[in-house]
C-alpha cells in the first residue's frame, strides 16, 4: 500500500464502493452462534438494500469442513486468527485487500500487520478476547484462577462443569497446566495432556457451545470458555464470576474474511468495509461484549464495557495471557489425535 498515492486509493475505494450502496441483493455470513448483533444486521440491509443470512458455527474446525466440503452458498466467514494461514494456504479465501478499502484508516495499529494476515489483505477485525473460568458463585466460592477448575475440578463442581468445543484453547490451558509451551511436541508433556483431559472429561457435564444462559441459572456452575459470553452471564446474574487461569490462558482474534467461491462478493466488500466504521464496530461489541480493534468505537460503547472484570485484565494475570498462534500441520496432527481420543 506505501507505493499508492492517496489519489490511487481514493480511486480504489470509490470503484469497489459507488455501487454497493444502492445495489439490492444478498448477504450470506458463516459465523460463530450468538456472535452477530441483530442492531447491526439490520442497518447494513436497511443502508445497502442487502438481504442478510447469518449462519451459525460451534468451533473452528466445524467452519473449516464445512467449507471444504463445498456448496455450502457462504460469502463471509469469521475465523480465529490461528486458523487464517489454513484457509489462506488452502486457497478458501478471497484477497479482498481491506487495507485499500476506505474504512481501514479506523483499524487499531496493533491489529494491522498481523502475523497471520500481514498487512491485512484477507481479513478485518470482528472481536478478540480471551478464554477464561465462569463459576456460579452459588455452587463455589474458592479460587477461580486457575484452569484446575475443569481439569482438576472441585468436588462441588463435579457434574456440572461445560468446557468449550474447541480444540486449540482446551489443548492451551492443559499444556500450559503441565508447564509446557504452545505448539509443543514433547512426548511426556502431551500423554500428561491427554490423559489428563479423558480423566477430567468425566467430571464435566457438557462440551456445549452455548453457556450465555446456562451459567447464570445454574445448569451448569463452571465453565471454561469465552470472556464475553462469561460477561453476558454475569450481567444476567451478579453471582457470576470470572477468572484468569494463572497457568496460562489463551487470546484469540476472530476476523471477517470472504471466502473464495462467494457469490455476493460487492455485498461482502461493503460488509467489510462496514464494520470498520467505529460506531458500527461498537455494536458487534455491545451485543457479544468483546473487545473489537477498531479505534473509536469505544466511544460508542455502552457503559458496563468500559470496567468489566473480564475484560480489564488485572496486572497480576497480564503475563499469563498469550496470543494463540499457528503450529506447524505436523504439531496440529498430534493435537487432533489427542483431541479425537478426548471426545469419544
Amino acid at each position: 500500500m506505501k507505493w499508492m498515492t492517496t489519489t490511487a486509493i481514493a480511486a480504489i475505494s470509490v470503484m469497489s464502493f459507488a455501487g454497493a450502496a444502492s445495489a439490492a441483493g444478498e448477504l450470506n455470513i458463516y459465523n460463530w452462534g450468538d456472535y452477530t448483533s441483530p442492531e447491526l444486521i439490520k442497518k447494513f440491509e436497511e443502508q445497502f438494500d442487502v438481504k442478510v443470512t447469518v449462519t451459525d458455527y460451534d468451533s473452528n474446525d466445524t467452519a473449516l469442513a464445512k467449507v471444504r466440503a463445498g456448496g455450502h452458498g457462504f460469502d463471509i466467514v469469521v475465523p480465529s486468527a490461528n486458523y487464517i494461514p489454513i484457509w489462506v494456504k488452502e486457497d478458501l479465501l478471497l484477497e479482498a485487500r481491506p487495507d485499500q478499502m476506505e474504512n481501514f484508516k479506523n483499524v487499531d495499529p496493533r491489529w494491522v500487520d498481523v502475523d497471520w494476515d500481514p498487512g491485512r489483505h484477507y481479513s478485518v477485525p470482528w472481536q478478540w478476547g480471551l478464554t477464561g473460568i465462569g463459576v456460579n458463585t452459588k455452587f463455589y466460592k474458592g479460587d477461580v484462577n486457575t484452569s484446575a477448575i475443569f481439569l482438576d475440578p472441585p468436588e462441588e463442581l463435579v457434574g456440572k462443569i461445560n468446557v468449550a468445543p474447541e480444540m486449540n484453547d482446551v489443548l492451551y490451558a492443559t499444556i500450559k497446566y503441565f508447564g509446557g509451551d504452545w505448539c509443543t511436541t514433547d512426548k511426556e508433556v502431551l500423554m500428561k495432556v491427554r490423559d489428563k483431559l479423558v480423566e477430567a472429561k468425566a467430571k464435566w457435564l457438557a462440551m456445549d457451545y452455548s453457556v450465555t444462559d446456562k451459567l447464570p441459572t445454574g445448569d451448569y456452575a463452571g465453565v471454561y470458555y469465552w470472556n464475553g459470553a462469561i460477561m453476558r452471564s454475569r450481567l444476567q446474574n451478579p453471582e457470576v464470576k470470572f477468572g484468569y487461569p494463572k497457568e496460562g490462558y489463551p487470546v484469540f482474534m476472530d476476523s471477517v474474511a470472504i471466502l473464495k467461491d462467494a457469490k455476493n462478493v460487492d455485498n461482502a466488500k461493503a460488509f467489510m468495509n462496514f464494520i470498520m466504521i467505529p460506531e458500527n464496530a461498537a455494536m458487534i461489541s455491545n451485543f457479544a461484549k468483546y473487545a473489537n480493534g477498531i479505534t473509536g468505537s469505544e466511544a460508542f460503547m455502552v457503559p458496563e464495557m468500559k470496567d468489566a472484570p473480564e475484560l480489564v485484565i488485572p496486572a497480576e494475570f497480564e503475563s499469563a495471557g498469550e496470543f494463540l498462534k499457528s503450529c506447524e500441520p505436523e504439531v496440529l496432527q498430534l493435537y487432533t489425535r489427542i483431541w479425537t481420543e478426548v471426545q469419544k
